[in-house]
């Protein structure tokens, strides 16, 4: 009868560890949950999370990690991510690269982009076009003047190559008729340093990094690449008002989890994230960081990927942009 009992009690045991997502029995989280960002710390791809994953922290009760994985154009976390268990307690926070832009660039991913439940979309955010202080051009279209003239000389930052910022970059030359450098970095952060130190010429970045950079007069902004000025800078015109009509070009991020994690796992993240996202400090802060909020469903995120992955395709064809 013992060994019975123990019998019983190990098997009951292990189902717990082996299937940990139906061990909460409704109780979601009972531990700390990992959110993992695909680039390096400092960049709105960071911030936003830490802004959502300190009131995560404070509903739940539990930890929630911030865990930068920086590479390969977000792919390393990524692939992490794909591969953790599918339970809601590892979770990705990605602007679009690794989701709806690498499978055009890169031949043999490691983990199926398709495959990961979407949970919500957090915001929106236009990027900017920001050129190191000595740079001799006063307006976008003196940069691409500039660039023109000194063609295969201009350096542009990335975010790492196949990022938002450089398919930016890649479809301002090609509408433009440039022949920049692309010159990958690992995240914002090290690509912004890099710029107010001088080492490169410009970068396509998030305005929300850029922002504060911009107003302390260690780079500057010279266009914005949505398609209608941002509140942060109202007097900074558009791309598309400085010579490249019709551009519009923003960034979006998104949380998402492995394929196979619950539906009910899926939208208690939902529904507490959103909540969150309501929260008027929260929204001040998306704001400071020049980030539209919003915070959707699960099938409409899933949605708005699969029309991503169309524009994103397109946009690769279109600028002939290749990983080498």
């Amino acid at each position: 009868m013992r060994q019975t009992a123990w019998t019983a009690c190990a098997v009951a045991a292990w189902a717990a560890i082996a299937s940990p997502a139906q061990a909460d029995d409704g109780a979601f989280p009972n531990r700390p949950v990992r959110i993992v960002v695909p680039f390096s710390a400092g960049g709105t791809a960071d911030v936003l999370p830490r802004i959502i994953g300190e009131k995560l922290n404070a509903a739940w009760g539990q930890p929630v990690i911030i865990d930068n994985r920086p590479g390969a154009g977000g792919n390393i976390g990524a692939d992490m991510v794909a591969k953790a268990a599918p339970d809601g307690y590892t979770l990705m926070a990605t602007p679009p690269a690794p989701l709806t832009i690498n499978q055009y660039l890169y031949k043999n991913l490691p983990f199926d982009p398709e495959r990961f439940a979407p949970v919500t979309v957090l915001a929106r955010v236009p990027n900017v076009l920001a050129v190191k202080t000595g740079l001799p051009v006063k307006s976008a279209q003196d940069f691409i003047g500039y660039a023109r003239k000194n063609g295969g000389q201009v350096t542009v930052a990335t975010q790492g190559n196949g990022t938002t910022s450089h398919l930016t970059g890649a479809l301002v030359a090609a509408q433009a008729g440039l022949d920049f450098v692309f010159v990958p970095y690992k995240g914002t952060a090290p690509a912004l340093a890099d710029l107010m130190g001088g080492q490169v010429d410009a970068f396509f970045d998030n305005i929300s990094s850029t922002f504060r950079q911009h107003e302390s007069g260690k780079v500057r902004i010279l266009a914005v690449t949505s398609a209608q000025r941002s509140p942060l800078l109202p007097k900074t015109p558009t791309l598309a008002e400085s010579g490249l009509p019709g551009f519009d070009v923003s960034t979006w991020f998104g949380v998402v989890a492995p394929a196979g994690t619950p539906p009910e796992v899926v939208r208690k993240l939902n529904a507490a994230i959103v909540e969150v996202l309501k929260m008027p400090d929260v929204r001040q802060k998306f704001i400071e960081q020049g980030a539209e909020v919003v915070g959707d469903t699960p099938a409409q995120m899933a949605e708005f990927m699969r029309a991503e992955r169309a524009k994103w395709k397109q946009a690769i064809d279109t600028a002939d942009v290749t990983i080498n």
